[in-house]
């Protein structure tokens, strides 16, 4: 274990560089690896039952294998945008969280390997998720009704990374993958690395230790921008700033980490323990000279058992402890310290069947202490306590007709400590309890066509920093007020989804609707208000140098839209094959109180690909675009539409025991200028210009 804590002080290039002759030597005693081949994805988030992903009611997508590889970004919310229904808060390179369906913050759950991470992500769009897509196997996205399983703050989805540093299936000998890569953008250099080896036997259900291991490390400088950073009309404003052209300042980081885990695995289950690192440097695009420094530490156990005898027929328990922390340091001088320690434990137990019924009951408890300390802090420490029970529920009415059903309650509690800080000194303790439930249905036409139908009725309980949050948040550019009176914010949503599948085609459009009935906005007052020693002044001009006023509220809000995607296969023989494919998302909100549209939403957006193969090879061409955004409140910017082209080339062989991807990336390659209407930062901070990404993947 002392091992891997002191990692984060040795170079992750120097793991990559021993890890692999030692793989070759290893190698050279076990059968060769195959050449990967295509496989179903298997959605393990919001599917207790591990069913088929066709015949599920919720809406879900896998990122994983190769496409990930080719696909992944420096922010789990990069790699994810343009995902049908999901766009990203893009505060720059480092710094990105996915906002599902214009749902964003604790209204979408951030897991890792199906426990809540605990970080202060959702707290700022500068903090960073402290989750390397490199790190991952896969990435799994629950949109709608089924996410209720995981609290009232999945209103909007839930999104599970999975990273098998809990091994959770026996292994037999030794294997892993290396992946590097270099991109242009930004001169990014990323790599990493997983081993992992068991003592189980060939003969199936053979019972046995095994161990995985992983380090990643990815830098990169100053991002690389088609034009200015600032828009012309910002730049009509004027500021020092303004002038900045084709790099955005203050935008290099680094992050590094790795995992050291083990598990007895046996026929019928496993037990297994790890610890994880994660540690990062990266600059604020919205400060100049202020920088942030994160680390994160993350013990996991984990454990299963299956096949049982009685009501249970199996159980299944994760478990994670997190010590976060960040500090923000202004021209060398720390700021602002955030930390977040804390745990989350969720048991879940597969009940006999009883008629028709199938289902799961499960509790989950956690505990967290957030605090903040410097002269930036605009929230007190606070301890929130979670406890909650839920089940979920399937009938198979028919062979084609399942209806299925959950349920879900949820006690949390925030208890304030002002700790001398007079800003905070009014904060009370408050407490909620709030029950969600959800009926969804599938039905199956054909053996290829499915219809989906839910309903969900869901309770959130408003987050410590919507109750106590008061004053100065610089990188957002508001002085934040909470607001200890908000009640839950309730809603109902229904979601339907009509889905094709047979052999290489595949389609699916789906529609959504969600009503809030106290959906907690932060809105402008009118007020500028500022602190100076310990004092705070507010007036009604922003002539005394403060931030504009923001307070927490409940408001009266409905979000509506659809997402569709699908792929054709228009040939397949001796000259190769071709795919082409088509996607598209739109989500309308609007303010029932004033009568105006949500701040940040994504407008229409349409994708388009064609992808050849050949043998080995495999070329993709890929245009992505994005309509203007100009429903928008009162005084928030609209951004001009944009259409971005990218081109992949790669090639798998199998070579010296090993299954190899080479592989070359162009993004945005006709340079254009983007700005995303979902960031808070679209007038001083542009999309990424032309950037091309080598990279190199093996697998022995």
């Amino acid at each position: 274990m002392r091992y891997f804590c002191s990692m984060n002080r040795i170079p992750p290039s120097f793991f990559l560089a021993i890890l692999y002759p030692f793989a070759c030597a290893a190698q050279a005693q076990t059968a060769p690896a195959p050449v990967e081949q295509t496989l179903e994805p298997i959605v393990v988030t919001g599917n207790p039952l591990g069913n088929d992903p066709f015949d599920l009611a919720p809406n879900a997508s896998v990122l994983e294998g190769d496409k990930k590889t080719m696909s992944q970004k420096g922010s789990l919310g990069e790699t994810l945008n343009g995902v049908p229904g999901i766009s990203s808060t893009y505060f720059g390179p480092a710094s990105s969280r996915p906002i599902i369906r214009g749902l964003d913050g604790d209204r979408i759950r951030l897991l890792q390997n199906g426990v809540g991470a605990l970080d202060a992500s959702s707290l700022s769009y500068d903090h960073a998720v402290p989750q390397d897509p490199a790190a991952t196997d896969a990435i799994e996205v629950v949109r709608g009704p089924a996410a209720l399983l995981y609290g009232g703050s999945a209103t909007g989805g839930v999104i599970n990374t999975v990273d098998g540093r809990i091994p959770r299936e026996p292994l037999s000998g030794f294997g892993g993958e290396i992946d590097a890569g270099y991109a242009s953008g930004s001169n990014e250099r990323s790599g990493s690395a997983k081993i992992e080896l068991g003592t189980a036997g060939t003969e199936e259900g053979q019972s046995g230790l095994a161990i995985h291991a992983d380090v990643f490390s990815r830098s990169n400088g100053e991002l690389r921008i088609p034009g200015y950073a600032w828009s012309a009309q910002k730049r009509a404003q004027g500021g020092s700033e303004s002038d900045a052209k084709y790099r955005l300042p203050n935008s290099d980081g680094r992050a590094d980490g790795g995992a050291l885990g083990a598990s007895w695995v046996w026929k019928d289950g496993f037990a297994g323990l790890a610890y994880s690192n994660y540690d990062a440097n990266y600059g604020s695009v919205a400060e100049a000279g202020v920088r942030l420094k994160m680390k994160q530490d993350r013990f996991a156990a984990a454990g299963e058992a299956r096949n049982l005898s009685g009501f249970f027929q199996a159980l299944k328990f994760d478990f994670a402890y997190t010590d976060y922390e960040h500090r923000e340091i202004e021209n060398g001088e720390i700021g602002t310290i955030f930390r977040n320690r804390g745990y989350e434990a969720r048991l879940e137990g597969r009940h006999a069947r009883m008629g028709i019924l199938d289902g799961v009951l499960g509790m989950q408890l956690g505990q967290n202490r957030f605090s903040a300390l410097g002269e930036e802090a605009f929230v007190p420490q606070t301890d929130t306590e979670n406890a909650a029970l839920f089940l979920y529920e399937e009938a198979a009415l028919s062979e084609a007709f399942k209806l299925n059903f959950g349920g879900r309650v949820e006690y949390a509690r925030h208890r304030p400590d002002a700790a001398g800080n007079l800003r905070f000194s009014g904060s009370e303790e408050r407490s909620f309890t709030a029950m969600s439930a959800a009926l969804g249905s599938t039905w199956k036409f054909t053996p290829a066509l499915s219809l989906a139908l839910g309903l969900a009725y869901t309770e959130r309980a408003p987050s410590f920093y919507e109750l106590y949050a008061n004053g100065e948040h610089v990188a957002t550019g508001a002085f934040e007020r909470g607001n200890q009176n908000l009640e839950k914010e309730r809603s109902v949503s229904s979601d339907i989804a009509l889905r094709f599948k047979e052999g290489r085609d595949s389609a699916s459009i789906s529609a959504y609707y969600q009503r809030f009935r106290n959906y907690i906005a932060l809105e402008s007052t009118g007020r500028f208000c500022s602190t100076q020693g310990g004092q705070e002044s507010c007036s009604s001009s922003s002539g005394g140098g403060g931030l504009p006023e923001y307070l927490y509220h409940g408001v009266q809000a409905e979000f509506y839209g659809f997402e569709a995607e699908g792929k054709k296969r228009v040939f397949d023989n001796r000259n190769g094959w071709l795919d082409l494919s088509l996607g598209a998302d739109y989500t309308w909100t609007k303010n029932r109180n004033t009568g105006e549209p949500l701040p940040r939403i994504a407008p229409f957006r349409l994708t388009g690909g064609m992808t050849y193969g050949n043998g080995p090879w495999e070329a993709a061409l890929s245009v992505q675009h994005a309509a203007a955004q100009n429903r928008v409140p009162g005084g928030e910017s609209t951004t001009d539409g944009y259409t971005m082209f990218g081109l992949a080339l790669s090639y798998r062989f199998t070579g010296a025991g090993q299954s190899w991807l080479l592989y070359l990336r162009g993004d945005n390659l006709g340079n254009v200028e983007a700005r995303q209407a979902t960031s808070i930062l679209r007038d001083t901070v542009p999309l990424a210009g032309r950037s091309v990404k080598a990279g190199v993947s093996v697998q022995f």
